[in-house]
């Protein structure tokens, strides 16, 4: 069979446990039979990141500066119980959040909206796009525990030898405490990616903090929003008839429980992180069923799967067993991030693959009814069957090779 070639590699990275194992499979089976592949190879399998003291996830990072695309699998941020089951040498901060940090993006993430899963919120009728803030908050935050009664600030010293501090109300400890911090240039260009986002996709923006109790930190967020709004793109919105709305956060998510969907929304890093799983579960009834993408304002571009590890599963398949692990949330990193390469190559061949690999994976939901486990229990009958995860990708392969060849992609 005549592969597609490509021009320019992808940074390709590795991860951890049954994510790791789809990885394998997906590549196999799904890309290279029909992509000449051209990758920089990273893996961030959460060992090597030990053995390397975490300089690995850097070197990603800075590869993708250099390539311009990413792609992503799944991995393991450590706690204190993944350090005593993998022997590390320490509890490393999340490698996602390292390689955001180094890109200064915003992660856009999209539910995989299926005609046979009816979402659990009854309005909702279009999708809801979650722009994620990639930068500080708790990811980077500094936490202390305290055994005993005390007193505790924060100092700040700028390297021009300015000095503030601020005080803590007295602890009754014992207790803890927590420190985090952002950066104006962050924000903006978060601002400015969820902004060019929503213009591109013709959608409203919204975005939402806390500031009436956050009165410095969530109130910067505002205020750096409607400056870049008012200065950048209130005409553009206005011209094709969009809004930018702000909302207290609460408030928001009781807006978005009452409407149709249809809009992106922009949060801070952490309700980024909690939101993107709502949102996904009520769609659709799975984190598997999710895209996500990485766009800096750099110009470099990370596609990843949204969903984690899958622990559980990898501890059975690791015993010989079968599993219905869904991979689909794995396949559309890969497929976002082959078409992301096409486009900025003008390799028509590769995007049009990745759509169709895209096509392939919903027909052989909504039409053949073939599905993993996940998706079978929230899906409108029938269920034509369940199968492994093995299984769904042979199913997935035999309707790409329909489609490839009804559309002569590959001719």
């Amino acid at each position: 069979m005549r592969k597609i070639p490509m021009d320019r590699p992808v940074v390709e990275i590795d991860g951890d446990e049954m994510a790791r194992v789809m990885w394998g499979w997906i590549k196999e089976k799904l890309i290279e039979p029909y992509v000449d592949l051209k990758v920089k190879y990273y893996d961030l399998h959460v060992k090597v990141r030990d053995e390397t003291d975490d300089r690995i996830t850097i070197e990603t990072a800075e590869a993708i500066k250099s390539v311009g695309v990413g792609i992503k699998c799944a991995t393991i941020t450590p706690d204190a119980e993944r350090v005593k089951e993998y022997n590390l040498k320490k509890a490393y901060r999340s490698p996602n959040a390292t390689i955001r940090e180094i890109l200064d993006g915003t992660l856009f993430r999209a539910p995989i909206i299926l005609k046979n899963i009816i979402p659990a919120v009854r309005f909702w009728k279009k999708p809801i796009v979650v722009a994620r803030h990639a930068y500080g908050d708790i990811y980077s935050g500094v936490g202390l525990k305290f055994e005993e009664p005390g007193e505790a600030e924060v100092v700040y010293r700028s390297f021009s030898g300015k000095e503030a501090r601020i005080k803590l109300p007295r602890l009754e400890g014992p207790g803890i405490l927590q420190a985090y911090h952002n950066l104006d240039s962050s924000i903006r260009s978060f601002a400015r990616a969820s902004f060019k986002y929503a213009l591109a996709n013709n959608l409203d923006l919204w975005f939402a903090t806390k500031d009436t109790i956050s009165k410095v930190y969530d109130a910067r967020f505002k205020e750096i929003f409607q400056e870049v709004y008012e200065g950048e793109f209130k005409e553009e919105f206005e011209n094709k008839g969009l809004k930018y709305e702000y909302y207290l956060i609460d408030d928001a998510y009781a807006r978005a429980v009452r409407s149709e969907g249809g809009f992106v929304w922009a949060t801070k890093n952490f309700d980024g992180d909690v939101i993107s799983d709502l949102v996904s579960a009520a769609f659709s009834g799975s984190i598997a069923l999710m895209t996500s993408e990485l766009l800096s304002p750099h110009g470099y571009y990370l596609s990843e799967a949204a969903h984690g590890t899958v622990r559980r599963h990898y501890y059975k398949w690791l015993k010989g067993e079968k599993t219905s692990t869904n991979p689909t949330g794995t396949i559309f990193a890969w497929t976002r991030g082959l078409r992301e390469r096409g486009r900025r190559d003008g390799n028509e061949q590769l995007v049009a693959f990745a759509e169709t690999l895209e096509e392939a994976v919903k027909n052989t939901i909504e039409e053949d009814r073939i599905m993993t486990q996940d998706i079978a229990r929230v899906a409108e009958p029938p269920v034509n069957a369940i199968v492994t995860t093995e299984e769904f990708i042979e199913a997935i392969r035999r309707n790409l090779d329909k489609l490839l060849e009804k559309k002569g992609i590959l001719s």
